[in-house]
């Protein structure tokens, strides 16, 4: 499903109620422990924590209007994706994060390249999800990005 929202009131609006909660935790995750820096705002239609042109007049390499994006996070049809643009820029870091998925829920998560999907709304490692959010700082995501531009 695609959400249309100018802001995240909006976006939240629209979530179907027998996931608002989810998603809102999963939101209350991500931003408390996120570095200093990062914003949350509306991109591509999700929720998302990018590094705004205040700090990064670059933007998004894809499409420079953009700021930098970091995590969105997503309702879809049928689960709730979060978006980690650092476990698919740092192999150990993905690495890290699939072996204290397993580690903590006993089977390995539902990924693609950046994409982490949560189908069961009971089984969701918030404290994960957490530490995750915290690992890598803006400083840090703007040089990862900018080595990951080079090396096209």
């Amino acid at each position: 499903m695609q959400y249309l929202a100018k802001d995240v009131e909006e976006y939240l609006d629209q979530i179907p109620e027998d996931r608002k909660e989810v998603f809102k935790r999963l939101m209350t995750s991500i931003k408390d422990n996120l570095p200093d820096g990062f914003q949350e705002t509306i991109s591509y239609n999700t929720v998302a924590y990018v590094v705004p042109k205040t700090i990064y007049p670059q933007g998004y390499k894809a499409n420079p209007k953009e700021p930098l994006p970091f995590i969105y996070l997503a309702s879809q049809k049928n689960y709730i994706s979060l978006y980690h643009m650092g476990i698919y820029a740092d192999e150990d870091l993905r690495e890290w994060f699939i072996k204290a998925y397993k580690d903590q829920l006993n089977k390995k998560p539902d990924m693609g390249k950046s994409c982490i999907r949560f189908k069961n709304m009971n089984q969701i490692p918030y404290d994960l999800i957490k530490e995750l959010a915290g690992k890598i700082t803006v400083n840090q995501w703007i040089n990862m990005n900018e080595d990951n531009q080079n090396e096209v």
